[in-house]
């Protein structure tokens, strides 16, 4: 491979390229050469000019200039701030195409993280509305000298400087008449952030806990992890991540028990109250470090009967938790998550060795016009399985070879 001194490029220099693929994040990629250059707001096939922002040994970053040659799929943003506004990546794209180019990625990156087959990928469930889906935006302050006002908005995407807006067209109708009472009575300072939010009908959920951002693709998402842990036929179930007892609740009228861990403990009293409203008495929640709680939480259920649900932050799950689950074996693992590179890598982790399974990954697009995608595998502890621990005690065992 030819190495690109850093000085053959520079920064500032303009370069016409022709865009080859989309990359998880949503830059685009060309190459000038060896030299890689990933730009936004671009589609593969399109001949575009660009400027060079950053110059590294193997590759650069730049800005989009003038696109040359535009692709067939290419539409006009609904959103005025769209390019300076960070919140979204792909509202250049058509639809139908956002949803094939994030099946792209995802299968792309479980094939090379991973090592899946990309026969249990699923498409990519499409959300029936692409626009005016988010529940819950965040609403950022920042003192502008020169106009002496507050910016009211959201971060840029070149940099941490706020855009100042009046509107955000993928957030809901009620939102945007929030956004402009926000703005008719701002903070009193910059550097404060607004949360925004649409309560979930029939949920209690904190102002600052978690729930779903989209209401629309919701219920798909729900009966997609409903007909996985049916098919697993497991009796037991332990939502780890739980919040505000969502999946847990939504799960329990199909297993004989279940329990739930959360570390925020205002989540945890909502979900008590959820569960109670719901008439649900087949279970409990528990408030603490999931990490620290789940061993004992395993030992409640027999593994062979029970489905483990992990919904964790992007970063995904501790590698302690990862080796515990693989030491106990639950019969099901549903993994559920918005970032799919920590994904394929802890399934990968999960899977070595052939002790689990991946059954069935299916992406939801939750998060229509920009680079994120929510994904539900479906893991299966795999019987046929041999394995030989160096003290030959297996429930002890952190590292296993298969013989």
């Amino acid at each position: 491979m030819v190495v690109i001194d850093e000085t053959t490029f520079a920064v500032g220099q303009r370069h016409e390229v022709v865009i080859a693929d989309l990359a998880f994040g949503g830059e685009g990629v060309g190459r000038l050469g060896e030299f890689v250059v990933f730009v936004p707001f671009v589609i593969p096939g399109e001949t575009v000019e660009i400027e060079l922002l950053e110059v590294k040994k193997r590759f650069g970053r730049a800005r989009l200039v003038r696109v040359i040659h535009a692709s067939k799929e290419r539409v006009d943003p609904q959103c005025r701030y769209f390019g300076d506004c960070g919140g979204c990546q792909y509202q250049h794209i058509d639809y139908s195409a956002q949803l094939r180019f994030k099946q792209k990625q995802i299968t792309d990156l479980f094939e090379r993280i991973g090592g899946f087959k990309t026969t249990a990928i699923d498409p990519v469930v499409p959300c029936p509305a692409p626009y005016g889906y988010r529940n819950r935006i965040m609403i950022r302050t920042q003192w502008n000298k020169h106009k002496q006002g507050l910016e009211i908005g959201f971060v840029r995407t070149e940099n941490k400087w706020v855009v100042d807006i009046e509107e955000c067209k993928i957030a809901e109708p009620t939102l945007n008449e929030e956004i402009k009472y926000v703005r008719a009575h701002p903070p009193h300072k910059g550097g404060l952030k607004v949360v925004l939010r649409i309560p979930p009908a029939g949920w209690v959920v904190p102002k600052d806990s978690f729930f779903q951002n989209n209401f629309h693709l919701l219920p798909q998402l729900v009966e997609g992890v409903r007909r996985s842990v049916k098919a697993g036929g497991v009796r037991h179930l332990i939502d780890v991540y739980c919040g505000v007892g969502f999946f847990a609740l939504e799960l329990a009228d199909i297993v004989d028990r279940f329990v739930g861990v959360e570390l925020d403990r205002l989540a945890i009293n909502a979900a008590r109250q959820n569960a109670l409203s719901r008439g649900v008495t087949n279970g409990e929640f528990v408030d603490g470090d999931a990490q620290l709680l789940l061993p004992r939480l395993l030992e409640k259920f027999p593994a062979a009967q029970s489905a483990v649900i992990l919904d964790p932050p992007r970063v995904g799950c501790p590698p302690e938790s990862i080796e515990l689950l693989r030491r106990v074996r639950p019969a099901q693992i549903i993994y559920v998550s918005c970032h799919p590179a920590t994904l394929a890598r802890d399934l990968k982790l999960l899977c070595e060795g052939g002790l689990y399974e991946l059954s069935r990954l299916t992406p939801y697009d939750m998060f229509p016009q920009t680079q994120h995608v929510e994904c539900v595998a479906d893991l299966r502890f795999n019987p046929d399985a041999v394995f030989v621990c160096e003290n030959n005690t297996a429930v002890d065992c952190l590292s296993v070879t298969r013989v």
